[in-house]
């Protein structure tokens, strides 16, 4: 299975920090909520300027927009996965905007940023009413290795710490989605991890609970012992592995698919260039990304100016164009799409809205392996 991280083998249950909890204590790892400016009144746009179409999520009661914003990047640069400095003030403005625009959930992670994320997004939610307030998702099973990685575990105990962690962090009685970040590389960890998840849903600490990362094996197995509201894969014209096996599966039962990286990092957003890449700074994951070296990226900055020319038919960018391709397949219910300024939530929302034609699909993937 094709992974955004690297997957490492899992250490002994015995050398797991207890969880991102304990890491997150340590002020040098976390954010001082009372540091971050205070964000004005919140208040949303008209429903005519808003997002407006939902879908229900899998077997869930949540309907969210076609559009979600991603936190990843917002956990900033002190983690093997970060995406360089970030200004938390700038995120909290980012989240805001994605909501002033209509988008109805934001997903996040322990993880991005050992917890850092979770406490933005509290953070730029404070003061909206229940109304307003988007769905929270976020996910766990993904925890720090002691040595500056991060490893999987499915460990029932390391779970419930994390879910208590996260909803300290993101100030919430339960969470709305709450999802197995990566399976490990023993696929029988599923039984009791999975089944720790559905007993965290029947204790009401979350509401739904879904996969990310998964492939049909795995997906399988956990299906057996409770049911999958939806799972979380990478999808974008440089990431298709899922068509083959994964979507046909997800289509027969039901399972709510909530894509990530739909343009592919940023790679696709049309503001990528060679010498940007060739200058992202080694605290950005993407520095070390072989799609933002040669030989691929001359290829896929050729992808972009396909999608350039598409979008400009339609008054729209590069990204709204690819995040517009993966949605073109009514079994994904949403895209999960990532901003770190109020511009960049500007520069995709419109991906909700763009309709490709069949001949533009075919332009768009021209050259694309699948």
């Amino acid at each position: 299975m094709a992974a955004s991280y690297p997957r490492t083998l899992a250490a002994p249950l015995n050398h797991v920090p207890e969880s991102l909890a304990d890491m997150s204590r340590a002020s040098d790892l976390s954010i001082v909520l009372s540091d971050l400016p205070i964000v004005a009144p919140f208040s949303s746009l008209p429903e005519s300027q808003s997002l407006v179409e939902k879908r229900t999520l899998g077997n869930s009661d949540l309907s969210i927009t076609r559009l979600g914003f991603g936190a990843w990047a917002i956990g900033g640069a002190d983690w093997k996965f970060g995406w360089g400095p970030q200004d938390d003030a700038e995120s909290v403005v980012a989240i805001r905007r994605a909501i002033d625009r209509g988008i109805n959930w934001v997903d996040t992670a322990a993880a991005y940023g050992l917890g850092h994320s979770e406490e933005v997004v509290a953070r730029a939610l404070a003061g909206i009413s229940a109304s307003e307030r988007p769905y929270v998702f976020t996910k766990c099973a993904l925890v720090p290795d002691g040595a500056g990685g991060m490893i999987e575990s499915l460990d029932p105990a390391s779970l419930r710490r994390e879910c208590e962690a996260s909803l300290r962090r993101l100030r919430v009685e339960a969470i709305d989605l709450y999802q197995v970040h990566w399976p490990t590389d023993r696929i029988e960890d599923i039984d009791a991890g999975w089944a720790t998840l559905a007993e965290l849903q029947r204790e009401g600490k979350v509401r739904w609970i879904g996969v990310s990362n998964f492939d049909v094996a795995e997906l399988e197995r956990a299906e057996a012992i409770a049911r999958i509201t939806s799972l979380q894969p990478p999808y974008s014209l440089l990431r298709r592995e899922i068509e083959t096996e994964i979507l046909p599966y997800v289509r027969a039962h039901d399972i709510g698919v909530i894509v990530y990286s739909p343009m592919q990092s940023g790679l696709l957003t049309g503001a990528m260039t060679r010498e940007r890449a060739a200058a992202l700074p080694p605290t950005d994951w993407r520095s070390r990304n072989a799609e933002f070296q040669e030989p691929k990226l001359s290829a896929n900055l050729a992808l972009v100016e396909r999608l350039r020319a598409v979008g400009a038919r339609h008054g729209a960018s590069p990204g709204e164009v690819a995040i517009a391709w993966t949605l073109r397949d009514p079994v994904v219910t949403g895209a999960i799409v990532g901003a770190r300024t109020a511009g960049q939530v500007d520069g995709w929302i419109g991906a909700a809205e763009l309709r490709l034609s069949a001949d533009e699909i075919v332009e768009i993937e021209g050259g694309v392996p699948v």
